[in-house]
């Protein structure tokens, strides 16, 4: 595994800092990160509900009545 310099430079600083094997400082951030990314929880999907405007003269009560519109007199 190639580590990005960034990420092998952080690690160093924590073993100096904490007296631990780079090793043992590596897999206890690897450990928090997969545990966390394993327990987090999508934000919940929202729908936001628009006013369509129906055309002026349909009504959604009488559904025949506007299926006899959409598709004509003939229908039934």
């Amino acid at each position: 595994m190639t580590l990005d310099e960034d990420v092998a430079a952080k690690l160093d600083a924590e073993a100096r800092r904490s007296g631990r094997p780079v090793r043992a400082v590596a897999n206890e951030a690897l450990r928090a990160g997969l545990e966390a990314a394993a327990t987090r929880k999508p934000p919940p999907y929202r729908v936001q509900a628009r006013d369509l405007g129906l055309r002026p003269g349909l009504e959604i009560d009488d559904i025949w009545g506007l299926i006899e519109r959409v598709e004509g007199p003939e229908f039934r």
